[in-house]
């Protein structure tokens, strides 16, 4: 069967539900696939073919899920956050070299006029609210002088393009092909064991890999369903959770935080909606929120490891009750996972850089042999891929990260692991939320600093904290400056980042 995101859905029982969504009928698998022919035949005639590229800017929801579905069947995704500027979405439908920008009917916002100051086409995005969750149509702003040729991509056409987020340097262009998209896929499906049986609720941004592949793609391969809900909201959540009913959920950790502060008030709604199990992935999860979690939802946690570059997931916990092992991101679940000399192209045992390789990971960044010279090298006749990520595998096989090699803290040559005083400072009975980083420091070049958010009720103070970890951590570890905060600054993901923090904070001068 052809490796493409049309074969992923072409054996599924028609009558099954595919996706669905807050006071909506479901979409069966025989009506997202109906969708999927109408869309092709409505982008080939806005002049949309097969290699044309087409940036998708909705909120979150179930057109969003389904219009990356039906749009990567027909043509090259491009999915952007709604949160962007305008010159965010100049910047991008440019680097993108976007043909077309599908937006909602009616959105006059900063990606359409970015659009129209790009001479980019709009699609504009018509759903009622009657029809099925995800059921639209499109239609373009300006009819096209000539259709595109009719044409399906193959296994080897790109299917989806996402930018890294870089901090300091340009994003990069991560293309991914049709074969990439089901591979990965494939992969999650089979670490999660899914079936036709299961149903996952979304509460991940549909412009991420991990709301895309895990949520969507992998619920798509096995014939399940996905609940989308219009965002992430923990005042929600277990609302959605008892309409939803789904076996499990997948989200990044400071959106698991949220959801366990406010389990004990939902426990009936806990115990009446069991989870088969719980995902997390995208940034790691403390142990002690993994324990937590499992014990507040008498489920397994799986904390899986992934990014954009391997078309979301390199490594999981194992499904088997009991297997998963707190603090470790788990065993090779789809490419080969190894351990690299940070320096040298060669793969070494101990702690060194984690390398992958495998079908789902992509064949290089677009327009930047640079990136590509330094991220991609061949070893024991095999193309690695740097993930730029620190750590080292035990011999049981399960993958333990010591932090991202641009975030390991060099205080006057002492190399410190932003998530080894991570997982201390959160052993403090007061400690709710934490993120480790380093600040300038005039004679050792990098200090070690630390942002805290508190248990509601509990009282702590910098000076508490600090003792706490002096207690348990070398001295040259102890974070220097605590900051007690209301919330911690997030990324577009959800995700604490650690890069920058300093300059946020008001902590960047030596």
């Amino acid at each position: 069967m052809s490796a493409t995101l049309h074969s992923l859905l072409a054996s599924h029982d028609a009558d099954l539900p595919a996706i669905g969504a807050p006071d909506r009928d479901w979409l069966t698998y025989g009506g997202l696939r109906a969708l999927g022919y109408q869309i092709t035949d409505q982008l080939r005639a806005a002049g949309i073919g097969a290699h044309d590229r087409v940036a998708i800017v909705l909120p979150n929801g179930p057109e969003m899920a389904t219009a990356f579905v039906t749009v990567a069947q027909a043509a090259i995704t491009a999915p952007l956050n709604p949160a962007y500027r305008l010159d965010e979405y100049a910047f991008y439908l440019t680097d993108l070299k976007a043909k077309a920008l599908v937006a909602q009917a009616g959105d006059d916002g900063p990606a359409v006029r970015a659009a129209q100051d790009c001479g980019v086409g709009i699609l504009r995005l018509h759903a009622d609210p009657s029809d099925p969750a995800g059921v639209f149509h499109l239609v373009p702003d300006a009819a096209a002088d000539i259709p595109a040729a009719a044409g399906s991509p193959g296994p080897d056409s790109t299917a989806l393009i996402l930018h890294t987020s870089g901090t300091t340097s340009r994003p990069k262009i991560v293309p991914l092909s049709q074969s990439n998209l089901v591979a990965s896929a494939r992969n999650i499906q089979t670490s999660l064991a899914l079936t036709s049986v299961d149903r996952c609720l979304n509460v991940m941004p549909l412009f991420h890999i991990h709301g895309l592949i895990a949520a969507v793609s992998a619920s798509l391969a096995s014939g399940a369903s996905v609940w989308c809900a219009p965002g992430f909201d923990a005042l929600k959540f277990f609302g959605w959770m008892k309409t939803a009913t789904p076996t499990w959920y997948t989200a990044v950790p400071t959106m698991h935080q949220a959801i366990l502060s406010r389990a004990a008030r939902n426990a009936d709604i806990i115990a009446t909606t069991p989870l088969r199990f719980l995902r997390s992935s995208s940034a790691s999860l403390p142990a002690q929120v993994m324990t937590a979690l499992a014990d507040t939802f008498n489920a397994p946690v799986i904390e899986a490891y992934g990014m954009t570059e391997a078309t979301h997931q390199m490594t999981s916990n194992p499904l088997a009750r009991g297997a998963q092992m707190p603090g470790s991101v788990g065993i090779a679940a789809g490419p080969v996972v190894r351990i690299a000399h940070e320096a040298e192209n060669r793969i070494i045992d101990g702690t060194g850089e984690v390398v992958i390789s495998g079908a789902n990971v992509t064949s290089g960044y677009e327009s930047n042999p640079d990136a590509n010279a330094k991220n991609f090298f061949v070893a024991d006749d095999t193309r690695w891929f740097r993930t730029g990520d620190q750590g080292a595998i035990d011999d049981a096989g399960y993958l333990h990260l010591t932090g991202r090699l641009k975030e390991i803290i060099n205080r006057g040559g002492e190399k410190i692991s932003p998530l080894e005083v991570d997982g201390i400072l959160l052993d403090h009975p007061a400690v709710a939320q934490v993120v480790t980083f380093a600040i300038p420091h005039a004679k050792l070049g990098e200090d070690v600093a630390a942002a805290v958010v508190l248990v509601e009720g509990q009282r702590a103070t910098d000076t508490d904290i600090r003792s706490f970890a002096a207690e348990r951590l070398a001295d040259f570890k102890v974070p220097r400056h605590v900051i007690i905060l209301d919330e911690i600054p997030k990324g577009a993901t959800g995700k604490m980042q650690r890069i920058g923090l300093a300059e946020k904070l008001g902590l960047a001068t030596t």
